[in-house]
């Protein structure tokens, strides 16, 4: 294993939670707290990445984000890491497949919010993604309707476990997924940029 990569042995459950975290919240906190409860898994790994290629402007410096990513969520199973920058991978399917060539034996789940699924069949080879990994949805409110009626969940809704099912998601074989859902939180990264560049943050 390369120095300054988190540590994952053979048999154990990690969930992959990428994004920008530009800037990391509580709301970031609650779906991963929730994703460990309630999907069963080991630890949580944020993939803390060097941009998104859907997004127009570019983030913070990744130094910065990791920085305060690890100030907001502190807790023994979950990593902040800027693996993808170590890796110098750009795309979802390329971060996985290397994850799972360094780490044989570990079980990996894709975690990502309701709003990505909507989009999910504009990533990069997203059918990949969904045949090499399970994948946890975690529904905030407003978006659950729009995700199971997205594009990428009807095609692959064969793959679906119920929602009571949720814990057996990180032991499924691809394609799995499951869709998971959480009280209120109102807070978003965009919200507290827009708030920063008013100066009311």
């Amino acid at each position: 294993m390369r120095a300054g990569f988190p540590i994952a042995l053979p048999g154990m459950t990690v969930g992959l939670l990428g994004g920008s975290f530009d800037p990391a919240h509580d709301g970031h906190v609650q779906i991963t707290e929730e994703a460990l409860r309630r999907f069963g898994l080991d630890r949580v790994w944020w993939l803390v990445s060097p941009g998104n290629p859907l997004k127009a402007h570019g983030p913070a410096p990744l130094d910065q984000r990791i920085a305060r990513a690890g100030r907001i969520m502190r807790h023994p199973r979950v990593a902040i890491t800027g693996i993808e920058a170590r890796l110098g991978t750009r795309m979802t399917r390329d971060t996985i497949a290397t994850l799972q060539r360094l780490y044989p034996g570990v079980r990996f789940v894709w975690l990502m919010g309701a709003d990505n699924l909507v989009q999910f069949d504009r990533w990069d080879r997203w059918r990949d993604i969904a045949a090499r990994v399970p994948i946890g949805v975690i529904a905030r409110p407003g978006w659950r309707m729009p995700a199971r009626f997205s594009r990428a969940a009807r095609m692959l809704w064969a793959s679906r476990l119920p929602e009571s099912r949720a814990r057996e998601l990180a032991c499924a074989r691809p394609p799995a997924w499951a869709m998971i859902n959480l009280p209120l939180n109102k807070l978003s990264s965009t919200a507290i940029r827009a708030r920063r560049r008013k100066g009311t943050t």
